[in-house]
């Protein structure tokens, strides 16, 4: 008992941790907008207005007369802006509000509305100078947030155009189709993975008010589907897994859907911060520089991921260069395709140790279909990676429960560190690989494999964190990452967009650390579908905490809910006889049986 209580303490201080860590590991992923001040001393305030990154913007005093290569004076376009009902209307509400007019390229004005002490930025309007045509009206949260203006192709470039998308949909849940039971609880967990589109499409609309508090129901409806798949089976060999295509085409649909996906992003792809921040970070790595705290001006919060995500990056950052500027970045375009087939790989090879290569294909088919990880992809982030770590300590941890097996406990241990310190969220699952499978060990030798992860964990940690310490301290470490994601507001999750929800969000993160304890010592479902439903229910209570959540966090769990769904059903074909084996058996694959 005194043992377990160690343990249980141990584990919980560590959480406490991982919390504001988890907020670290939700860093922005598009281009922050950029900010241009100059000194109204006829106004007696500093004004401070919202730009493009990268985009230089020049005053223009007021004047009848267009600038030089102009069709437009500054009078004519705040005219313009000054009738617009929306600017009317957001002027009513700031007396002595006024406007200014800013040149921008190439020939177009910016108009921006401020309130009259000058402080606060209240409207923008973007102008076509040879037209007059008013072609962008911000106000509220889209000045200061351009990725919540809809800017068509901003993230996942054409994976967003519904000729993608929709087909993609179908190809996703058609194999899993049981016309004999439509009212499969499979199919309505498959929909709810799907219903994150709905949130997407308000999103790519700019309908941020709608677009935040959507991405919800399907999380909350995930956590609840985990925790429920954590309840120990009560068949003694689970039923068939019965796809509507033959395994066989589903492979044929694995390989033709990785050259669609290879294929799109070489030929269409954008790079958002996220992979140009790997690239700057594996370039000073490999350079012998700082890595936190001197990322270039267009990336300059780039520095705010654990220092493996940089690691990551070093091979095709040497293989494909660096520009030094923001250009195709096909260094960033290498990482995403090798992180997304490792993925596939590692989906391949969990399942197929589960269930046999039936499963192992269709949870391949699964990542290759669903659209968001298209998206991810198209997107060049880094988030990929996430996943293919968390996905690697699971493969590791269905060798390391047979006690004759001890090198899979190191390599778990290993594994979890590595992943923490990719985004820092996933330290939250070091409890549960830790104790997995524990109870089916002796109890004279729980301590020695508890002993053998710690150790393993600290010595991978200490590897990946040898680089920053080379040249940073970890105070720096701490605000350039941590500290820097806890200070940031963002209108991307419930408690950024409504405001004065603080004690709310603080109960859900400690509910999060509450849950990744809970479920690393509490009896539960024993074998890799109980390891995969638990991993995915702590990930998404992390997320549920965030101030800033994305969609291209989705693919940190969506591997983990397939495993933990599809998991349960057994081979057709019964190819593989160990599945069944009992959990106490010696051998390796006792440890992922039912």
């Amino acid at each position: 008992m005194r043992v377990r209580a160690t343990i249980l303490l141990t584990l919980a201080l560590c959480l406490l941790t991982a919390v504001p860590a988890g907020a670290a590991g939700a860093a922005g992923t598009a281009r922050a907008a950029g900010t241009h001040t100059r000194d109204a001393t006829s106004r007696g305030a500093t004004i401070t207005t919202t730009s493009a990154p990268g985009e230089q913007l020049t005053l223009e005093p007021a004047s009848t007369i267009p600038p030089a290569g102009r069709r437009l004076s500054s009078d004519q376009v705040l005219a313009i802006a000054g009738r617009l009902p929306k600017m009317q209307a957001v002027r009513r509400q700031y007396r002595g509000s006024f406007g200014d007019a800013y040149l921008k390229s190439p020939f177009r004005w910016q108009v921006s509305f401020f309130s009259s002490s000058g402080k606060k930025e209240i409207g923008l309007v973007i102008i076509d100078d040879l037209s007059g045509r008013v072609l962008e009206q911000w106000t509220g949260i889209q000045i200061a947030w351009t990725m919540a203006r809809g800017y068509p192709g901003a993230f996942g470039e054409h994976s967003n155009a519904l000729y993608i998308w929709l087909p993609l949909c179908v190809l996703f849940i058609l194999p899993f189709l049981n016309f004999r039971r439509p009212f499969s609880l499979l199919h309505l967990d498959l929909l709810v993975l799907l219903l994150f589109s709905v949130s997407l499409a308000f999103f790519n609309h700019a309908h941020i008010y709608a677009s935040v508090p959507l991405s919800y129901p399907p999380l909350l409806y995930l956590l609840a589907r985990m925790l429920a798949l954590l309840r120990r089976p009560r068949a003694a060999r689970p039923p068939a897994l019965r796809l509507l295509v033959p395994a066989p085409w589903l492979a044929v649909g694995v390989v033709f859907l990785i050259g669609f996906r290879v294929g799109l992003n070489v030929t269409d792809a954008n790079v958002i911060d996220v992979g140009y921040a790997g690239v700057i970070g594996a370039q000073r790595i490999s350079a012998g520089e700082p890595l936190y705290g001197s990322f270039p001006s267009d990336n300059e919060h780039g520095d705010t991921y654990g220092p493996f995500n940089y690691e990551a990056y070093v091979p095709f950052q040497q293989l494909f260069g660096w520009s030094g500027t923001w250009d195709d970045l096909p260094a960033a375009h290498a990482a995403a395709i090798f992180f997304d087939l490792l993925a596939v790989g590692l989906l391949f090879l969990i399942g197929r140790r589960m269930r046999g290569p039936t499963l192992g294909v269709a949870l391949a088919y699964a990542w290759v279909s669903y659209p968001f990880t298209l998206f991810a992809l198209e997107s060049d982030s880094n988030d990929t990676l996430v996943a293919v770590m968390v996905l690697a300590a699971v493969l590791a941890a269905s060798y390391a429960q047979a006690p004759r097996w001890r090198p899979g406990w190191s390599a778990r241990g290993a594994l979890a560190a590595l992943a923490g310190l990719t985004k820092f969220a996933p330290l939250a699952l070091a409890p549960l690989l830790a104790t997995h499978g524990l109870r089916e060990w002796p109890r004279r030798r729980r301590a020695g494999a508890l002993l053998v992860f710690a150790l393993a964990f600290a010595l991978a940690a200490a590897a990946a964190m040898f680089p920053a310490l080379a040249h940073d301290s970890l105070h720096t470490i701490y605000e350039r990452t941590i500290a820097y994601q806890a200070d940031r507001g963002s209108p991307f999750s419930v408690w950024g967009l409504y405001g004065g929800l603080g004690w709310a969000q603080a109960a859900v993160q400690v509910g999060a650390v509450l849950l990744a304890v809970g479920l690393a010592v509490m009896p539960r479902r024993a074998d890799l579908v109980g390891l995969a439903a638990a991993c995915a229910a702590v990930i998404i209570a992390l997320q549920l905490g965030l101030e800033h959540w994305f969609y291209l966090y989705i693919p940190w769990f969506f591997p983990l809910v397939m495993l933990a769904l599809l998991g349960r059903f057994s081979d057709p074909a019964g190819s593989t006889a160990a599945a069944s084996a009992p959990a106490r058996s010696s051998r390796p694959l006792a440890a992922v049986s039912s």
